[in-house]
């Protein structure tokens, strides 16, 4: 017997979207603590964007969980 993946919405789509979104943040940080180093960008700004990163991918995480325990 074969079990798929199971979840409400597809487990391919939320992999996806949830990667992406983190991937954005990342790569926005390392901008932001590029322009803190050069002094382009405040340093309160460089911890704001590491937080919305951290709860970016908590909530991505969460939510992956989520759509699977609700799942078919």
């Amino acid at each position: 017997m074969k079990i798929g993946n199971k979840g409400f919405f597809n487990p391919k789509i939320i992999k996806a979207v949830a990667f992406t979104l983190i991937s954005l943040c990342i790569i926005g940080s390392i901008v932001l603590c590029i322009m803190a180093i050069w002094d382009y960008a405040d340093r309160d700004t460089l911890w704001r964007m590491i937080a919305t990163l951290g709860v970016i991918g908590l909530g991505s995480a969460v939510f992956a969980f989520i759509n699977g325990v609700f799942g078919d």
